[in-house]
């Protein structure tokens, strides 16, 4: 698992935070109380509503002499109100655009690899991170308003690990920002960095201890390829009783599959909270046809149908969690940049898990493996060309899967 090194910490030191309803006054107050920095990360920023208090607050700190950066990405972003953009460039706002989308950007394989992380650190000692957008729960972009919110999370923490995020947004800030314009004193900084970005670092998770241990997993295309993955590989391996994984865009490649099948097979009870709303065509029907092997194996699979699930956390035998941006599907394992943060704490495990369990209980339909090898020939068309798109996209601009 990628980190510096394995961060100690105090279950005190992090927080769940359920739905931009818990998120953004926890993350309002500590903006409104930064001195010194902010550095914010994310794939959608929509000031419809409440998305516009996270934008004041932004302003308000730059306004007082806080270094404050924004890195919104080009596709999840393409456009900003005129309004706030004057507003940000007046108080002092860096705002800049990872990959903006160009006309016939589809063919490009860099126009595929997007900012999916949400992080925002501030002064660096506390930080957040999590599948929340800076977008209002009940409202979307795509579809307006919502009959209920958005079911997602983010996590807050203090300490060390928010130093890890600190280190890893002000990395890619530099890099993406290197020369724009030159800066010579920027440039030898971002050298001398070089081998710290460069070197890969391991989890060594040791429960015996008492203590808190969380770490920041980052996935890009350079080091951290396929450092997500291995964290939910070596959990899902090492489990013991259970595997409850809630996740927006499920389409697991063949090894996260076999180690999910294996561990039910040997007696471990998987839980899957999937998406039951539909949101995007690619990837609600390209998970479908993954389900015949999964429910043979006795793996049970709900769909969230109250709002668009866009969780991506998951809590293995009550201990381990993980909550983060990276869905586990092509896009997020092989071409996005994601970041997750993995824990081993009890308190915050269960916490998590309660309110999993609750959303397959009363929030989700559990399915049914008759009614899912009889489904119509239609349905069965639309997964087929999901998929094959999927695939095709992946095949053309990512490794293979």
């Amino acid at each position: 698992m990628h980190n510096k090194e394995q961060s100690v910490a105090k279950s005190s030191d992090l927080q769940l935070l359920e739905g931009s309803i818990a998120f953004f006054p926890s993350l309002i107050a500590t903006i409104d109380n930064a001195q010194k920095s902010v550095q914010m990360e994310t794939y959608i920023f929509d000031v419809t509503a409440n998305g516009a208090d996270v934008a004041m607050a932004l302003e308000r700190a730059a306004q007082r002499g806080v270094q404050v950066r924004v890195m919104v990405d080009g596709f999840g972003t393409p456009e900003f109100p005129d309004e706030w953009k004057t507003r940000f460039k007046l108080a002092g706002i860096q705002w800049f655009v990872y990959e903006p989308i160009v006309t016939l950007g589809i063919f490009l394989p860099s126009q595929w690899r997007r900012l999916h992380r949400k992080l925002c650190v501030i002064d660096g000692t506390v930080a957040y991170c999590g599948g929340i957008n800076i977008l209002d729960d009940w409202h979307d972009p795509n579809y307006g308003a919502l009959a209920a919110p958005r079911f997602d999370f983010a996590v807050r923490v203090i300490g060390a690990l928010a130093l890890d995020i600190h280190s890893a947004t002000c990395q890619l800030w530099d890099r993406l920002t290197l020369g724009k314009p030159l800066n010579i004193k920027r440039v030898k900084t971002a050298i001398e960095k070089l081998p710290a970005v460069l070197k890969r670092h391991h989890w060594q998770a040791n429960a015996q201890t008492g203590k808190t241990l969380a770490a920041l997993v980052l996935r890009d295309n350079i080091t951290n390829r396929g450092q997500i993955e291995r964290a939910y590989l070596k959990a899902i391996g090492d489990a013991h009783n259970e595997i409850i994984i809630a996740n927006a865009y499920f389409v697991p490649g063949a090894k996260l599959r076999r180690a999910l099948v294996h561990a039910a097979k040997r007696g471990v009870k998987v839980q899957l909270l999937l998406q039951g709303k539909y949101e995007y065509f690619m990837q609600y029907h390209a998970a479908r046809p993954i389900y015949g092997k999964l429910l043979a194996a006795a793996i049970e699979i709900y769909e969230y149908d109250k709002s668009y699930l866009h969780a991506k956390v998951a809590v293995i035998d009550g201990v381990w969690s993980t909550v983060g941006s990276s869905n586990l599907d092509p896009l997020s394992l092989l071409l996005a940049r994601e970041a997750n943060i993995v824990m081993q704490d009890t308190d915050f495990a269960q916490s998590l898990r309660k309110r999993l369990l609750l959303a397959m209980a009363n929030e989700g339909k559990r399915v049914d493996a008759t009614q899912m090898a009889n489904r119509p020939w239609t349905q069965r068309f639309n997964e087929m060309i999901a998929f094959a798109l999927m695939r095709t996209g992946l095949w053309l601009f990512g490794k293979r899967y």
